[in-house]
């Protein structure tokens, strides 16, 4: 394939598997919790972890993978992830009770962090400069499909065969994406130097953002003052400390912290937090005020919401398009003043259902300008050796931003409707005051991503390596 035209293009669609799957895998287990629950005379509580091991581990690993593969190579970690990955679904597929099936869940979610730290960096080096915005837009699209579509594959799939086919059909699709991978994707060019690995920092940074995201998914349930959440924030606090001070002073860090002090950088990861805090927390109160408030079907439900993910993907590549063209500024504060304002009408909406659809499709449309422009201002703003390095922290962003997304909903949600997320009181209120708070947030994401400047979307190692030099 090396000599064809138009070889980039098909490693973006080997890549585009991954990225699919792997958000997948992060919300198609939503409707499996309580036939999981049943199935091991478990908690619900027990089920969810299912879900929040998952989330765990790519989060605490996705930065450590990302740096060695910018030393050994993405295509070679992204295919060995992908392995794992399929090797994982099929054990969780066939899992005798819940300790082992959370088990094989980390060791899922360990080959998810390994594909999804690399996918983006994968398409950072093989698209031609000024076609980067497309590529990473596209690749956008197959995350928001993944995520968005999760819940309803997962609602038919245990409506058809039981819990286990959310993890069993994983195995036959992640077999064509390892055989798309090998052939597409070609070998890595302009990997770090080898140097001595960072394993202070490597072992630092894991605990504390497993213990951050921990925290943060269980203070709503155990209560923000309960000793076991406070002392999940304590260590986090401590660890994270500890990895900050290690990476000022190590010779070779595994995080050039100096990245952070480029404010299109920063801009871009603190703005992609906020925006995947309020694009999960859209995903989790629409089905809960459906089914709750609405008393529709869970499956109804999942339907319902597909209109999001779906109108995000169809623009996201328009959007990385445009971003090659106009640079990422206008489109990332464009995208969340519109997410911003369609969420308030989606407040609104109450019963009113074609109403709550145009809502949502807005919102999609919102987010869809919004997430290729600013990851691909974020990846293009990198050395090629520090590629891996970046799509890692992207990655990271966005499991910190799921659990926060989760648990800031949830404690909004149950601040106005009088009760828990699984009780009676007033759904409606909950709905109104979760959504305002999203809208609020995409206030704030718009305002953070004004802060980048006005600089053109650019591939530019030269300038990049200069600048965290």
């Amino acid at each position: 394939m090396r000599g064809y035209r138009h070889a980039h293009w098909l490693a973006v669609l080997a890549v585009c598997l991954g990225a699919f799957m792997g958000q997948l895998d992060a919300s198609i287990v939503n409707l499996a919790y309580r036939p999981i629950e049943v199935s091991f005379h478990t908690s619900l509580a027990g089920a969810t972890w299912v879900g929040l091991v998952y989330l765990l581990v790519v989060v605490s690993l996705v930065t450590p993978i990302g740096k060695l593969a910018d030393v050994f190579g993405r295509k070679l970690i992204y295919l060995y992830g992908f392995g794992i990955f399929v090797i994982g679904s099929g054990l969780c597929g066939i899992a005798p009770d819940l300790k082992l099936l959370i088990g094989f869940r980390v060791l899922q979610g360990a080959g998810a962090a390994m594909m999804q730290a690399n996918s983006v960096a994968i398409i950072a080096l093989v698209m031609p400069k000024d076609q980067l915005g497309r590529g990473i837009g596209i690749q956008g699209a197959a995350q928001a499909l993944g995520l968005g579509l999760g819940p309803t594959i997962g609602g038919i799939l245990v409506a058809t065969g039981g819990w286990h086919l959310v993890f069993w059909v994983n195995v036959p699709v992640g077999i064509v994406g390892i055989v798309l991978g090998r052939h597409l994707i070609p070998r890595s060019r302009d990997l770090a130097a080898r140097a001595p690995f960072d394993w202070p920092g490597a072992v630092l940074l894991p605990p504390a953002a497993g213990l951050l995201l921990a925290a943060i998914s269980l203070g709503g349930g155990l209560g923000w003052g309960s000793p076991t959440v406070i002392a999940m924030l304590v260590g986090a606090i401590a660890l994270g400390g500890g990895f900050v001070a290690r990476e000022n002073h190590a010779r070779f860090p595994m995080l050039h912290l100096s990245l952070f002090a480029r404010r299109g950088f920063s801009a871009g990861i603190a703005s992609g937090l906020l925006s995947y805090l309020l694009l999960f927390g859209t995903l989790f109160v629409i089905p809960l005020y459906l089914v709750t408030g609405l008393q529709m079907s869970p499956i109804d439900a999942g339907l319902e919401l597909t209109v999001m993910p779906i109108v995000l993907g169809l623009l996201a590549p328009v959007s990385g398009h445009l971003a090659d063209r106009l640079g990422p500024r206008p489109l990332t504060v464009g995208g969340m003043v519109l997410t911003s304002c369609a969420l308030v009408l989606l407040a609104f909406s109450g019963s009113d259902e074609v109403l709550r659809l145009g809502a949502l499709a807005l919102v999609g449309a919102g987010m869809g300008l919004f997430t290729p422009a600013n990851n691909a201002a974020v990846m293009g703003g990198v050395a090629r050796t520090e590629t891996g390095l970046a799509s890692g922290v992207l990655n990271m962003t966005r499991g910190l931003g799921t659990a926060l997304g989760l648990a800031v909903t949830t404690l909004v949600f149950e601040a106005f409707s009088g009760s828990t997320v699984s009780g009676q009181g007033n759904a409606a209120m909950g709905f109104r005051g979760a959504v305002i708070a999203l809208a609020v947030v995409a206030g704030l994401a718009a305002s953070v991503a004004a802060l980048r400047g006005p600089s053109p979307l650019r591939h530019d190692p030269e300038a990049a390596a200069a600048a965290i030099a």
